[in-house]
């Protein structure tokens, strides 16, 4: 099973997904502060030899874990920009003509170019066909006259969790979303 289990911070805030195998330690810890979702997962251990029964661990889609000084992770306010997450981002759409295209059509285009001032960040790029990132050239795109169809936007870190995993389940979307800013999202949970 290749499910991924949405780690959150004792308060709630989603942190990152991590492997069913690492849930299952941090459960054997006693690191799970609280649990959330509707799907549980039961994995099996070893046998005892004492008992000679087989261990088995219930594991909940999505666990907040308990405070750890060896295990602390800092939370990110702005998320790592990847052409993947970008491309989800914007729906796979270029933001110049409209047309949606597979992902080796697209590009990471920069509004304000590097050569001007401009910088590589969530807040100046866009998703581009090849044929207008050409035709926008060097230029911004009031000088191009080539207008965006949607100003670019820094995700939240639950929407950039949501972007992230290919395999949601859908009470974790459910959860990610109500964490989401308001924006709609170009993406759908399977």
């Amino acid at each position: 099973m290749t499910t991924l289990i949405l780690r959150l911070d004792v308060a709630g805030s989603p942190v990152t997904w991590i492997p069913w195998q690492d849930a299952v330690c941090l459960y054997s810890r006693d690191m799970i502060a609280w649990t959330a979702g509707d799907q549980q997962f039961t994995y099996h251990g070893g046998i005892c030899r004492k008992t000679g029964k087989r261990s088995t661990i219930d594991v909940s889609s999505i666990v907040a874990t308990k405070r750890s000084a060896r295990h602390r992770h800092v939370i990110r306010t702005i998320p790592p920009l990847t052409n993947r997450e970008l491309f989800l981002r914007d729906a796979h759409l270029c933001m110049y003509c409209g047309h949606q295209h597979h992902e080796s059509k697209l590009t990471r285009d920069h509004v304000t170019p590097l050569s001007k001032g401009g910088k590589d960040r969530w807040s100046n790029v866009v998703t581009a066909c090849r044929h207008c990132k050409t035709r926008k050239g060097n230029r911004k795109p009031e000088q191009a006259s080539m207008p965006l169809l949607a100003i670019p936007y820094v995700p939240n870190w639950a929407e950039y969790l949501a972007l992230s995993n290919r395999k949601i389940l859908a009470d974790q979307m459910q959860f990610l979303k109500s964490q989401f800013s308001g924006r709609p999202m170009p993406f759908h949970s399977q």
